[in-house]
């Protein structure tokens, strides 16, 4: 399903994009910008030293062959004086090869001098750039510190972000906890009122409230059979019905 791939996708970059918004600190990514800029800079100068390194080692090579030309023309005047001429028109031919060497050695020390001088052009417009953005750097982050702190103390006072969110529902959590712990010793407190708790030390005998209350009733309820069961036998026999002894007979 390439819909639902795409959506989930566009969903995943965006939960990205907000998290890392989250965790992006404005002041750390303005001094890494600038921290690039100062290196690119860098690269610049060295670039210009290279250019200025290559132009004196033509130059150095262009005055090698200056003083060869003169030589090698002093040289051809000497031996077409001695009426050598073929070494004087030897002497005057390396003088023309060196005499084009210079020439190409000064076309490559112009264009060096040419690409120099841009360089340095662009290192100063650079070096203008880079001072105002350091400038316009420190102005942000001046700024951004100002609005972070007043961010946090509207915050505070008026009781809203993360921190405080946190901190109200630890709050609210820790009132419940009273409230509940409060209603279970009012609800303590009615029981033993109550005389619910009375009976815990007697629940080594074997009996609570309940067994005491059905025994009495069975005692009560067997009295009162028996009892019946007397006047009836009495009313049948006939006669007074005998006096209690207040003693035991002696056998």
């Amino acid at each position: 399903m390439p819909g639902l791939a795409g959506r989930m996708s566009t969903v995943v970059k965006s939960k990205i994009s907000r998290m890392l918004d989250r965790a992006e600190d404005p002041g750390e990514t303005l001094d890494y910008g600038y921290q690039k800029q100062v290196e690119l800079l860098q690269n610049v100068k060295k670039g210009i030293a290279d250019v200025v390194t290559s132009k004196k080692r033509l130059q150095m090579q262009t005055q090698k062959l200056e003083q060869q030309v003169v030589k090698l023309d002093t040289q051809a005047r000497q031996a077409l004086a001695q009426g050598r001429e073929d070494l004087a028109r030897t002497a005057l031919e390396r003088k023309t090869l060196a005499q084009t060497e210079m020439q190409s050695l000064d076309q490559q020390v112009k264009e060096l001098e040419g690409q120099q001088e841009q360089l340095i052009a662009n290192e100063q417009r650079l070096r203008q750039k880079i001072e105002q953005f350091r400038t316009k750097k420190e102005v942000i982050k001046a700024q951004y510190s100002a609005a972070e702190a007043q961010v946090r103390i509207s915050e505070a006072a008026n009781g809203v972000g993360e921190e405080m969110a946190d901190l109200g529902l630890a709050m609210q959590r820790a009132e419940d906890k009273t409230e509940t712990m409060r209603a279970r010793a009012s609800a303590v407190e009615e029981l033993e009122k109550a005389g619910a708790f009375d009976d815990i030390t007697a629940l080594g005998s074997g009996q609570d409230d309940l067994d005491r209350q059905l025994s009495e009733l069975t005692s009560g309820a067997e009295v009162d059979s028996e009892l019946a069961k007397m006047k009836a036998e009495l009313g049948s026999g006939g006669g007074d019905s005998p006096a209690l002894e207040q003693g035991e007979e002696k056998a």
